[in-house]
């Protein structure tokens, strides 16, 4: 007999190159609108790609003391602003929930970049005595967890996950295992990420993955499953939620926003940098997923896909796609809203699980962008350029990381 506590989305918040908050950001993620751009944050002009997808306009003040964020590198600030739009739509400040059964996980890929950055330039003009005092704390990936922890008063476990592009996805997941396993009622759980500095983007260059082709027209420069991709587009943010178990929702009276239905992992053993060709890893990740969820391939009615944008990852993951869901593939309805952020790299499929219950809830499947001319290994229905209204019952979302990693997540609408 399955005994698994069911697990529920309460909260979502976002931090993206499209909106800060979920109202914006979903609005432009349902209409195509880019948030590419030319990088702004520094003199690109010595790099082969000059265009990233930017946080514009975050007043940290909405979420947190002014004093406090300076305390705090980019990917935390993210992180927090992110969580505390999450816990404000969940209305946990009028929980009674113990605060050492809440836990958080959060995945980040690179930690404070542009802290390291600094800290390193200053070192090398004038010495290891100059390095500023708060750069490892500014710096260390755990200090997004610690941080919100700190924000809310959290007295659970505070993890933070590392499996590169996956680790949005991979943190989501380990929160439901924990709340499911009864560790905890409730989790703040997803990914922050913020690299967009001259160093992450020339050594990102220096193995040929991002997008160089496109400087003079950025909004065009990220086009997953097109023929004329050429790489990832870079970008920064965060997606948090608040995930509860069933029955804590219920008994709070919180408005449910879908159900958190399965998670699985798996890893290559192929390559460091890329997928395995054959798609088998990936496949074996979501399929594990839908049988952790309690569904069939056909109950997906909606896939986000990683949908990176590269020569590689593309044809891929639509092998990947074709493994996994069988007969089905040709019948679901892909998207790669990366081809409207670009790559948010950790932050990516916490956010990217944010649309997949926005798709539920709303009955409308995103579009990618940019689709012009598919790649004729790219051959399921990718939603080209205009999004479809469709009821959606049942969405998955699936991550690939650097290193071999695959997660996929699972929702449904909550019944």
């Amino acid at each position: 007999m399955d005994t698994k506590r069911r697990v529920v989305v309460t909260g979502m918040g976002v931090v993206s190159p499209v909106g800060n908050d979920l109202a914006s950001f979903w609005d432009a993620v349902k209409n195509g609108r880019s948030g590419i751009g030319p990088v702004t944050r520094f003199d690109a002009s010595r790099l082969e790609a000059r265009i990233a997808g930017e946080v514009k306009d975050l007043d940290v003040s909405l979420w947190m003391d002014k004093k406090e964020a300076r305390k705090m590198a980019l990917f935390t600030q993210y992180a927090v602003s992110a969580a505390a739009q999450a816990w404000a739509q969940a209305g946990m400040d009028g929980a009674s929930t113990p605060r050492d059964r809440i836990a958080i996980v959060v995945g980040n890929g690179i930690g404070g970049e542009e802290i390291h950055c600094e800290s390193h330039a200053k070192m090398l003009e004038s010495g290891p005595g100059r390095i500023p005092p708060m750069t490892i704390p500014l710096m260390i990936m755990n200090e997004a967890a610690g941080n919100i922890a700190l924000r809310f008063q959290i007295k659970g476990p505070a993890y933070t996950q590392a499996t590169a592009c996956a680790s949005g996805t991979d943190a989501l997941g380990q929160a439901l295992d924990m709340i499911r396993a009864g560790r905890c009622d409730v989790a703040i759980a997803g990914g922050t990420e913020g690299a967009i500095t001259e160093f992450a983007i020339g050594g990102f260059c220096r193995i040929q993955a991002l997008s160089t082709k496109r400087n003079d027209e950025p909004a065009k420069a990220s086009r997953p499953f097109d023929k004329d991709r050429d790489g990832f587009v870079i970008a920064e943010g965060a997606g948090m939620m608040i995930l509860e178990s069933w029955e804590h929702a219920k008994a709070r009276g919180a408005a449910i926003l879908a159900e958190f239905a399965g998670y699985r992992a798996s890893c290559d053993s192929y390559h460091l940098t890329a997928p395995d060709p054959e798609g088998s890893g990936g496949a074996l990740a979501i399929r594990r997923a839908i049988e952790d969820a309690g569904l069939a391939p056909s109950d997906i009615q909606y896939y986000n896909a990683h949908g990176t944008s590269t020569p590689i990852n593309d044809p891929t993951e639509t092998l990947m796609v074709k493994r996994a869901f069988g007969d089905h593939a040709g019948k679901l309805k892909i998207s790669s809203t990366k081809s409207v952020t670009g790559h948010m790299i950790a932050a990516a499929g916490a956010v990217e699980a944010i649309v997949c219950v926005q798709a539920i809830r709303e009955g409308f499947c995103p579009p990618t962008i940019n689709l012009d001319e598919p790649d004729p290994a790219c051959d399921l229905d990718y939603v080209p350029n205009m999004g479809v209204a469709l009821p959606v019952r049942a969405a998955a979302s699936a991550s690939l990381g650097f290193g071999g990693h695959n997660g996929c997540v699972v929702f449904r609408r909550a019944e």
